[in-house]
């Protein structure tokens, strides 16, 4: 502090050296832009007073901290509520998957039960259609082998008889026919 005091009280001794020197500009010297701007203030501001100035300066700046965090606070409160809405959908989602998956899973085995069921269905169907056909053929087979038979037989009893029939065998056949028809009637009324 002493060496501020000295260079107001002495300012012809500072000796002058290559950068270094007295600053004889007073405006750019600092007690007189101190002494200017105090001026100002004092002549402008009359009627004004300071601490008034700093309170309004701190209750504003108080305010705005205040509406910042009450700004702040219900942006929070949104948030919060946003997050709870999102995690209800979420849950309601996720069970809603899960019902979907626990009825899919159903579904499918119902469906899988079904189509064994179905399938089992058809086998037995086939089953009975090969069964059916095979006792068509069969039938088929019989009849045919009885139809040969009995044509060949019917060929044979002809061939037979007509071999071996005379017509007076062919008379005496026709007039037991007739004698057998005769005591069927007498029978029969």
């Amino acid at each position: 502090m002493k060496n501020v005091t000295d260079s107001f009280v002495s300012l012809g001794y500072w000796p002058f050296a290559g950068s270094f020197g007295l600053n004889t500009d007073i405006l750019a010297t600092n007690p007189i832009n101190l002494t200017v701007v105090l001026g100002v203030l004092i002549f402008f501001g009359k009627g004004v007073c300071a601490s008034c100035l700093l309170s309004d300066l701190l209750d504003n700046r108080k305010q705005r901290i205040l509406n910042t965090i009450r700004n702040s606070e219900e942006l929070r409160g949104g948030a919060i509520e946003q997050l709870e809405k999102a995690r209800a959908r979420l849950r309601k989602v996720e069970m809603e998957a899960d019902e979907f998956r626990v009825n899919g899973y159903s579904e499918i085995e119902r469906e899988k039960w079904n189509l064994i069921n179905s399938t089992y269905k058809i086998l037995e169907q086939l089953e009975n259609y090969k069964n059916e056909t095979i006792h068509f053929e069969q039938q088929s087979a019989i009849n045919e082998v009885r139809q040969q038979v009995f044509q060949q037989a019917l060929e044979g009893a002809l061939g037979t008889l007509n071999s071996c029939l005379n017509n007076e065998l062919h008379l005496r056949a026709i007039s037991a026919n007739i004698g057998m028809f005769g005591t069927m009637k007498e029978i029969i009324d």
